[in-house]
């Protein structure tokens, strides 16, 4: 089983890639990811979520290139099986 690991993804994001990164880590479509965020962050007055962004953008690594992502090594280890 591939080791699942958050990281932002290259591909697939709107700003710095935090919400998508989420998103994929917890199985979840990236833009209810999205839509919760902006929502939490309306209702916060707006500061505390962007301050939470940025800093997620600091300490969420970013995907290394040619790096393969969770969902992209779990489907490499169905096409092995499968063979």
């Amino acid at each position: 089983m591939a080791e699942k690991r958050l990281l932002r993804p290259r591909e697939g994001r709107m700003i710095a890639g935090v919400c998508a990164a989420l998103g994929n880590y917890f199985g979840v479509d990236p833009t209810w990811v999205r839509i919760a965020w902006a929502v939490l962050t309306l209702i916060t007055q707006i500061i505390p979520g962007v301050v939470l962004y940025i800093l997620a953008v600091i300490i969420i690594p970013e995907e290394e290139e040619g790096e393969e992502g969770v969902l992209d090594a779990e489907y490499a280890i169905k096409e092995e099986k499968k063979v």
